[in-house]
């Protein structure tokens, strides 16, 4: 009955909307999250942020009778 949850916040939330105030908080947070993933994307991790010695393990595919 999860969809009966949510239906009843979807009820609430119509009937006692958030305040401007706190949507733009929200979407200011959104904002910089995306802001640091493209950082990460562009410009790429520090040195002091990667794991040293990371391997990836090598998938061999199945062997056919």
């Amino acid at each position: 009955m999860n969809q009966l949850r949510w239906l009843m916040r979807a009820k609430r939330w119509a009937q006692n909307p958030p305040s401007a105030k706190r949507v733009k908080f929200v979407f200011a947070i959104i904002a910089a999250c995306l802001a640091l993933y493209a950082v990460e994307k562009t410009v790429g991790l520090p040195d002091w942020m990667k794991v040293a010695g990371q391997t990836h393990p090598k998938i061999r595919p199945a062997e056919q009778p």
